[in-house]
């Protein structure tokens, strides 16, 4: 074989005669188990798919490089935010929620945005979607939900009787369900949306001092939706279309970036504050808390290979650095534990040495031996325990988040209930959506809500109307339902 071909060989590193006929006894066989190339060849094959992600299953990813614009040091010690011009490399992966492997990029359903940075103190991922909102405020619903949002146990198809019908049981969903039926539901593609942490997140300073922070990556491209129609059209013509977008985007040059900018807010101010500010069904007005401009996201580098650089890489909101940290938000809590424990289900508890996953600007130095696919030396014959006495990686006391103040009885607690889930849909559909966008909405709303039985139908049209009169009032009539009788069941809701 020539110099500059290589050859093929088996997994081993044997070379192989021939990959096109396999070994048999006589021409027409049959095959024999000796072939070793074969038997490789097949059993990889059989198990070439690892468990499909449970949501965010369909996803498109780049790397690029984050870069510090403004003085963020007073609010945060975190070294890859420590200086202006300074640039961290970065890997961002754009999802779907609720769809399958291969489903349609233009489906109505949030939209992932998950940034990994590789900074020299760990991997820091920030894990998001383009809504600064979310469905539910309490982990212990989110399984529940999603299987509201797969298909039916008995028919395997998608219900909207099941959607609509834990939808119009959950008030609080009220916010997100009106961004999502919005325009904002069918983002043109992932260059064209905004990302947030959604999740309210801890920053601390040198001096131990502490601030409630959200993240706003905004899109520099300008946003840009598909109406229902268009999106409808798009899920037939090319079901890949944002997948494609980003990497021939990327390949031409034509490099997508986001700014980054951060509502911070103090302790002081949220003891007081009008909403929980640890609610994820909420978000901070501007007007209360203005973003500040931190910096700007960049992606210009494609994967070389979608199964090893995408369908692998695993984020969780559980990877801090020192400097950021969680808050007691529920929803963020239950994600701790969540994402870590469903990568060591897909991909194996060794997944944090896979190469996109693995940190870039540091070394890592724990004492977590052993399980599958350990990729490395497996720490040699260094100690694998704490405390020893031999030179082992020791705890750094100075990186520690400052302490916050929790008191309370230990009890499932109840939400308390009323008018405070219905504000921020209703100021949304009166003060930001245009009458373009009210048409769009309650045509979406309607196209999808008539498929549910009218009792559900009913229920969820009373939470439109008390989150707006208007709103409620045009939806109904778009169903051909009663005002009146919609109108009853908010009244009786409020009482």
């Amino acid at each position: 074989m020539a110099d500059d071909k290589k050859a093929l060989t088996t997994g081993f590193g044997m070379p192989v005669d021939n990959d096109l006929n396999s070994a048999t006894a006589g021409p027409k066989g049959p095959a024999l188990i000796q072939d070793v190339h074969l038997i490789e060849k097949l059993a990889h094959f059989d198990r070439e798919r690892i468990p499909e992600r449970v949501v965010h299953a369909k996803g498109a990813g780049a790397y690029g490089y984050f870069e510090v614009t403004h003085d963020v040091t007073k609010y945060t010690r975190a070294k890859f935010l420590s200086q202006i011009g300074k640039r961290t490399e970065v890997f961002l992966r754009f999802s779907t929620v609720g769809g399958e492997k291969g489903s349609a990029d233009a489906e109505r359903d949030p939209r992932g945005f998950a940034v990994k940075f590789y900074t020299e103190e760990g991997n820091y991922d920030m894990v998001g979607n383009n809504t600064p909102v979310f469905f539910i405020r309490d982990p212990l619903k989110f399984p529940d939900f999603i299987h509201t949002q797969k298909r039916h146990p008995a028919t395997n198809l998608k219900d909207p009787d099941m959607f609509w019908d834990f939808l119009s049981l959950t008030p609080e969903s009220i916010h997100q369900v009106t961004i999502l039926f919005s325009d904002r539901g069918t983002p043109r593609t992932y260059r064209h949306m905004n990302g947030y942490s959604s999740h309210t997140f801890m920053w601390y300073n040198k001096k131990g001092e502490y601030f409630w922070v959200k993240l706003h990556f905004k899109t520099e491209q300008g946003v840009q939706n598909f109406t229902g129609e268009e999106a409808e059209r798009m899920r037939s013509t090319d079901p890949d279309h944002a997948t494609r977008d980003l990497h021939e985007a990327i390949a031409r040059g034509d490099h997508p970036s986001w700014r980054l900018e951060v509502q911070i807010m103090t302790p002081a101010q949220a003891k007081d504050y009008r909403f929980d500010p640890f609610d994820i069904t909420k978000v901070w007005p501007h007007a209360d808390f203005p973003p500040i401009e931190v910096g700007r996201l960049v992606l210009n580098r494609n994967p070389g290979n979608y199964f090893a650089e995408v369908e692998q890489a695993a984020f969780s909101p559980g990877n801090f650095v020192p400097g950021i940290g969680p808050s007691p938000d529920k929803m963020l809590q239950g994600r701790l534990f969540s994402y870590h424990d469903t990568h060591r289900h897909r991909l194996g508890p060794n997944y944090h040495l896979l190469p996109v996953n693995a940190p870039k600007a540091t070394q890592v130095h724990s004492y977590q031996r052993d399980g599958s696919m350990r990729l490395d030396n497996n720490g040699g014959g260094s100690p694998n325990y704490w405390p020893n006495s031999f030179g082992g990686p020791a705890p750094d006391p100075e990186v520690a988040a400052p302490p916050i103040e929790v008191s309370g009885l230990a009890a499932r607690h109840t939400y308390e209930l009323g008018d405070v889930d219905f504000v921020q849909a209703g100021d949304l559909y009166r003060k930001v959506m245009t009458d373009q966008d009210h048409e769009h909405l309650i045509r979406n709303v309607a196209s999808h809500l008539k498929n549910a039985q009218k009792r559900i139908q009913l229920l969820q049209t009373s939470h439109f109307y008390r989150a707006d009169k208007k709103y409620g009032e045009r939806v109904a009539q778009a169903l051909g339902l009663s005002v009146d009788e919609v109108k009853r069941l908010a009244e009786a809701s409020h009482a």
